[in-house]
């Protein structure tokens, strides 16, 4: 049995909070395409050819940056970490983030978490897993915050 687009959605949901599932895989007539395993799991989830996520093995979803992008037009709050300027080059690379540069977090993080990392100016910086809680994120002075998986260029 293969998993449609109503229950990705409600993978969604359950991560990142609810109605994220509606913004993150939308309605109607946009190009929503799914890639599967041999197995019919779903793997990559793309919208117009850009990737909005990766469906893991462990039934968590990975961000790509169009689903980031989704995620912080339609949502003004929630699973994104705040940094400054003095980070951006190098997070935009692909570089990690450490915690004495965390300016804001979401304090509902928990290590593992899927995260966006934006710009204090509200710019998209990348998408990474947390390695640390949000709160952790914010009181600790010294260590890796978020592990970036994929950097924003400009």
């Amino acid at each position: 049995m293969t998993m449609g687009v109503p229950a990705l959605r409600t993978i969604a949901d359950y991560q990142f909070g609810v109605g994220v599932g509606d913004v993150l895989f939308p309605n109607g007539s946009e190009e929503l395409s799914i890639t599967r395993t041999n197995s019919g799991r779903p793997r990559q989830i793309k919208l117009r050819h850009q990737r909005l996520a990766t469906y893991g093995t462990d039934g968590r979803f990975r961000l790509g940056l169009a689903g980031a992008r989704r995620l912080q037009d339609g949502f003004d709050e929630g699973y994104r970490v705040t940094v400054g300027s003095e980070s951006e080059p190098y997070i935009r690379e692909g570089r990690n983030v450490f915690a004495k540069f965390v300016l804001a977090t979401d304090r509902t993080i928990r290590p593992r978490d899927e995260v966006i990392i934006e710009h204090s100016d509200g710019s998209l910086l990348g998408v990474g897993r947390a390695v640390l809680s949000g709160s952790g994120m914010e009181t600790f002075g010294t260590g890796m915050a978020v592990k970036v998986r994929h950097g924003a260029p400009e």
